[in-house]
């Protein structure tokens, strides 16, 4: 008869080889489900400005802010071991040695939390939910059926309008004014519940059922030349007319 400390480590080893197996066919059942992602990204305006891009900066350098509009649809991303998705985008322009890669800067990124990740299900949250079930107010029982819902879209559509970024672009040699052949990129990353990362795949590229981004890549555009106003003033040369000002963030 095995002691009673033999029983609970056998018990234990056969747990965690059980959840190792299962983490491992988790993470591996995702290869067969298809992706197919695909992004719209459009400059909508670039200035150059001479300053102090932030506040902690010593020293005065020119720096670009880009506005963009992107539509982007990433929900082939997303399946039951997705947690959550990590999109960014980036300004790249050849460097100022031909012989050096070229330089790239991120601009905007976000988090897009699957559905799991946002109301997880536990069984507190379960035994909650049949304790205290959501209330149907009279008001929206009343309500005609004529009259337009708002529909809740998915995780992964990306939707920008006229958005200002994030980070300003700054240079290591502090110029950036009249840079040619700059374009914008839209990159991920893939964090799973179990299993590795996974990283933006380029247009044209596959890998099994999994295919790589469709557009999103903007078209190349020159930085504007920055012209000079006063001693103690910003100097700042737009590319295109002012924008209004608007506030934009993604619909997950």
């Amino acid at each position: 008869m095995h002691s009673a400390l033999v029983r609970i480590q056998n018990v234990f080893g056969f747990f965690t080889t059980v959840a190792f197996v299962t983490a491992i066919v988790v993470a591996l059942s995702v290869t067969v489900i298809p992706q197919a992602p695909s992004a719209d990204i459009h400059l909508r305006n670039v200035q150059v400005v001479k300053g102090r891009p932030y506040y902690h900066s010593y020293k005065r350098e020119e720096y670009a802010h880009i506005r963009f509009d992107l539509d982007a649809d990433l929900t082939s991303l997303f399946n039951w071991n997705t947690k959550q998705l990590f999109v960014w985008i980036t300004a790249t322009y050849p460097s100022k040695k031909a012989s050096e890669p070229p330089s790239q800067a991120i601009i905007w990124d976000a988090i897009i939390n699957s559905d799991s990740q946002k109301n997880p299900s536990t069984p507190f949250t379960l035994y909650s939910n049949i304790m205290n079930p959501p209330k149907i107010s009279l008001k929206s029982r009343r309500s005609p059926k004529s009259k337009q819902q708002e529909v809740e879209l998915a995780p992964g559509h990306v939707r920008l309008k006229n958005s200002k970024p994030k980070y300003q672009i700054t240079d290591i040699s502090g110029q950036l004014s009249s840079t040619s052949n700059v374009t914008l990129e839209v990159g991920w990353n893939v964090q799973p519940w179990v299993g590795a990362l996974t990283w933006t795949m380029g247009e044209g590229n596959h890998w099994g059922r999994w295919k790589g981004i469709k557009g999103g890549r903007s078209k190349a555009f020159d930085m504007p030349a920055l012209k000079v106003k006063g001693v103690n003033q910003e100097a700042v040369k737009g590319s295109g007319k002012p924008e209004k000002v608007a506030e934009a963030s993604p619909i997950v």
